[in-house]
């Protein structure tokens, strides 16, 4: 792929050529659609001449639609198909700072699928994940903090640099009250363990998950289970962590052993603790945002990567509160 420029005039068009035509079809999408995408986005003008692109406009917009362009050429060449939201991602990640998520590629390879961030701060998570022992991943729905965390400790899992992955959140409310549910143990959690066990589907075959939950290599259990454990040599989540309380986030982040990997995930927006009560996870960050070894990082409605819809719920539920005179501090 090489790229080349028109001499002679000012803002002359950019030509990005590309080295494998069978690939375009994939890259173009049907009718063009991805080059109408970014042109809609960017102001660009985008022209395919052969194994070319022509890009036209002004120059930081054609800057981004060119990395974009190359960015999605590389997912193709990869055999990754390209969707209307990896043409979005792209452009985003074309627009983030080159030094906000370092030199490691922000890739995560599963025995079932390989995934690529789709907005810088989702880049950054991945990175962070692979180098810090503590990680906090807070915003709200729909922005990868779960799925991301299960896909990697996933791919560390596979790559031996954990022997177990422990995945645990607080069970119907801050409480734990699971007495009043029909069933075992199992069957009282389960339901509120659905989207982690969705993630674990999709990353590994169903019958290794199966059966790495059945010889522990895999636990699921609610967070009241962790108390009283080193947890040596394992990667382990806890999700929905606005709804422990500080003594409940206390108690988990003390059980980290050695060689292991914490990620600690919530919306503090979506906290279901009864009215004065004080989120864990707030207080954890109020608490540990000094320490150098301890990331924070902060997702926003641009890092939603569900429908576009949900961006834009996000984005009202912000406004409303704001009307009503709620501010949530996102410096925490």
């Amino acid at each position: 792929m090489t790229t080349t420029h028109t001499p002679a005039q000012d803002n002359a068009p950019v030509f990005l050529q590309f080295d494998d035509n069978r690939l375009l079809p994939a890259l173009f999408g049907e009718h063009d659609k991805h080059l109408v995408q970014i042109e809609k986005a960017l102001g660009v003008s985008l022209i395919n001449r052969g194994n070319q692109v022509a890009i036209d406009g002004p120059e930081d917009a054609v800057s981004l639609a060119k990395d974009a362009l190359s960015r999605l050429y590389d997912r193709v060449r990869s055999g990754e198909p390209v969707e209307g939201a990896d043409v979005a991602a792209a452009m985003r990640m074309a627009d983030a700072p080159k030094d906000l998520f370092g030199k490691q590629e922000s890739i995560i390879r599963t025995p079932r699928k390989t995934l690529a961030a789709r907005t810088p701060v989702q880049a950054a998570y991945i990175e962070a994940i692979r180098n810090r022992e503590l990680i906090f991943g807070m915003g709200p729905a729909g922005t990868g903090k779960t799925y991301l965390a299960v896909c990697m400790a996933v791919s560390m899992l596979v790559a031996g640099k954990v022997d177990k992955i422990i995945l645990t959140r607080p069970a119907v409310e801050a409480g734990e009250r699971l007495g009043f549910l029909p069933g075992d143990m199992k069957e009282k959690v389960d339901p509120y363990l659905r989207p982690i066990y969705d993630a674990l589907y999709e990353t590994l075959p169903a019958d290794q998950v199966n059966r790495k939950i059945e010889n522990g290599i895999i636990e699921i259990a609610p967070l009241a289970f962790m108390r009283g454990r080193t947890l040596k040599n394992a990667f382990v989540l806890l999700d929905e962590a606005q709804n422990t309380t500080p003594v409940q986030m206390k108690m988990f982040l003390t059980r980290l052993g050695e060689n292991s990997r914490m990620v600690v995930t919530g919306d503090i927006t979506q906290v279901d603790l009864p009215h004065g009560q004080k989120s864990g996870l707030r207080d954890a960050i109020e608490t540990l945002r000094k320490i150098e070894e301890v990331a924070i990082l902060r997702f926003t409605k641009v890092d939603v990567v569900r429908h576009p819809l949900v961006s834009k719920i996000v984005d009202a539920y912000d406004q409303h509160m704001r009307a009503e005179g709620v501010e949530w501090d996102m410096d925490l």
